[in-house]
């Protein structure tokens, strides 16, 4: 069974920066779970199909084709074989993706098409259920955490520096929603795995995080020796 690292936690905790500097160092493949949700979520708006309508998305779903390739540190998603690596990271897709992802039917076919992932050799993975559900038997299990006035300052961040206008306020109350939502849902709900370790990323810059979570992993006697040094 290859070897896997998952990292869950809630928006903005530091997930996927983190993920992906795990994965570059250990030189394994790095799966974005919510970039499959962001990618339907896209397509639901772009055809209009009614979020109410637990079978319309469902049947988005089954018409859609979504993968992901290059490295870590340059990951691109593809929905039915366009590059949509940009169009996903709007808050409007976020939005819709936190919607998409509480319909237990679409959770359960998506949960299918990461699994398969594993296949293809070693990952790290980032989500929201990923050590609960998805792989529930990783090698190491990570839980990312922040407050949420420093998450919000950093989903804040990072809109601005793709140039898209939002306010801290309006962004605090959309991760605030968001939270609610994944927490309570009736299928996967966002909650540490048992065996996880919790890594609270409040006070520490990307380097201190980093380190954090990969001093875990590489204690574990599975982890892989990594890309030889040049």
């Amino acid at each position: 069974m290859n070897f896997v690292v998952t990292i869950d936690g809630p928006s903005a905790a530091g997930k996927s920066t983190t993920a992906r500097g795990i994965a570059e160092r250990l030189g394994v493949r790095y799966l974005d779970t919510g970039a499959f949700y962001r990618a339907l979520a896209l397509k639901v708006i772009r055809s209009g199909a009614p979020v109410e309508d637990p079978g319309a998305v469902l049947a988005t779903a089954h018409a859609s084709v979504i993968d992901s390739s290059g490295s870590p540190s340059h990951a691109h998603v593809f929905l039915d074989g366009t590059d949509v690596s940009d169009e996903i990271r709007t808050p409007e897709v976020s939005e819709m993706a936190s919607r998409v992802a509480a319909v237990p039917e679409v959770r359960r076919l998506l949960v299918e098409w990461q699994r398969a992932m594993r296949e293809s050799g070693p990952l790290v993975g980032e989500g929201r259920d990923l050590g609960t559900v998805v792989f529930p038997d990783a090698d190491v299990k990570i839980y990312l955490d922040a407050d949420l006035d420093t998450r919000a300052r950093r989903r804040c961040r990072e809109l601005q520096s793709r140039g898209i206008a939002v306010r801290l306020e309006a962004v605090r109350e959309d991760l605030e929603r968001r939270d609610d939502r994944d927490r309570n849902r009736a299928d996967s709900p966002l909650r540490p795995a048992p065996d996880a370790v919790t890594v609270d990323t409040s006070g520490m810059n990307l380097e201190e995080q980093l380190k954090a979570v990969l001093d875990v992993v590489r204690a574990h006697p599975r982890c892989p020796a990594g890309p030889a040094p040049e």
